[in-house]
C-alpha cells in the first residue's frame, strides 16, 4: 500500500524553483531513502510535505487523502511526523519533558506514559539521562532524543532529515541500525541523507534528487549497484 504520494511536486524560494514536478511514492512499513548532495531539494522536500514550505505546483496524497490544504499541525495529527536537520531538542528542558513534548498530538496523548516507557526500552541511555538537561547530552545521545520523541506522536510516517549530521562513523552506524529497527516494528522510514551508501543499505527503495529533480528511482540495491550512483557519490 502507497502511504505517502507525491504528484508533480514543485516548491519555489522567490524565484528559485528548488523543487521541480517531484514524483514519489511511499510504501506502507518500508525504508525509502531520498539521497542527493547537499543542496539537491532533499530538505525542501520534507518540509513540504510536512506542510512547513508551501508547494507552488502538484498534489500530495496520504492514505488518498489530498493533504495539500491541511495545515502543519493538522498533518502532524494524521500521523507524518518530522526529525528535523540538527535534531532541535528543547536544550534547557530535561530529557523526560523532551519526549512528553512528543505526544502532544491528540492520538498520541492517551498513551504517553506507555510510550514514554517504550522509549526507554529502546533507547537505555535516555533512561539513565532522564533527568538531565537535554544541552548536556552528546551528539549522538541527542539524536537518539529527537528520534524518540518522534516515536512518542506514534507517527504514521517517520520523517528523518540527515539524521547522521555531525555524528562519528561509530554512532551513525548505530543510528541506521536504530533506524532499521524501528521499521522493523512496523514503522515507515522517509530518510534524508547525504550518507547514499548506508541510507540505501538500510532502505527497500530510494529516490536520487539532484538540482531540485528525480533522476532516479529503483529498488535500494539496484541503486547501490547503479554506475551514476557509484561515480556521482559513492566514488567507484
Amino acid at each position: 500500500m502507497i502511504l505517502l504520494r507525491l504528484e508533480n511536486l514543485s516548491v519555489r524560494y522567490g524565484d528559485v524553483l528548488a523543487l521541480r514536478e517531484a514524483c514519489i511514492a511511499v510504501q506502507e512499513k518500508m525504508i525509502t531513502s531520498l539521497v542527493g548532495a547537499n543542496g539537491a531539494g532533499k530538505s525542501t522536500t520534507l518540509r513540504a510535505i510536512s506542510g512547513l514550505v508551501p508547494s507552488s505546483h502538484g498534489s500530495l496524497y496520504f492514505e488518498d487523502r489530498n493533504i495539500g490544504p491541511l495545515s502543519t499541525d493538522e498533518r502532524v495529527e494524521l500521523g507524518l511526523i518530522q526529525i528535523p536537520e540538527g535534531r532541535l531538542i528543547f536544550p534547557y528542558m530535561t530529557v523526560r519533558e523532551n519526549l512528553e513534548m512528543g505526544s502532544m498530538t491528540k492520538r498520541s496523548r492517551p498513551e504517553r506514559n506507555v510510550n514514554r516507557e517504550r522509549m526507554m526500552e529502546m533507547f537505555p541511555i535516555l533512561r539513565e539521562r532522564t533527568d538531565q538537561l537535554a544541552s548536556t547530552l552528546s551528539g549522538g545521545e541527542q539524536q537518539m532524543l529527537a528520534i524518540a520523541r518522534g516515536l512518542m506522536a506514534k507517527p504514521r510516517l517517520l520523517m528523518l532529515d540527515e539524521p547522521s549530521l555531525g555524528l562519528s562513523p561509530l554512532l551513525v552506524k548505530e543510528i541506521f541500525h536504530t533506524l532499521k529497527r524501528i521499521n522493523g516494528q512496523g514503522t515507515t522510514i522517509l530518510l534524508v541523507e547525504q550518507n547514499v551508501k548506508q541510507s540505501l543499505e538500510i532502505a527497500h527503495c530510494g529516490y536520487v534528487l539532484e538540482n531540485g529533480r528525480i533522476v532516479s528511482s529503483a529498488g535500494a540495491q539496484d541503486l547501490l549497484k547503479s554506475d551514476h550512483v557509484r561515480k556521482a557519490y559513492l566514488g567507484l
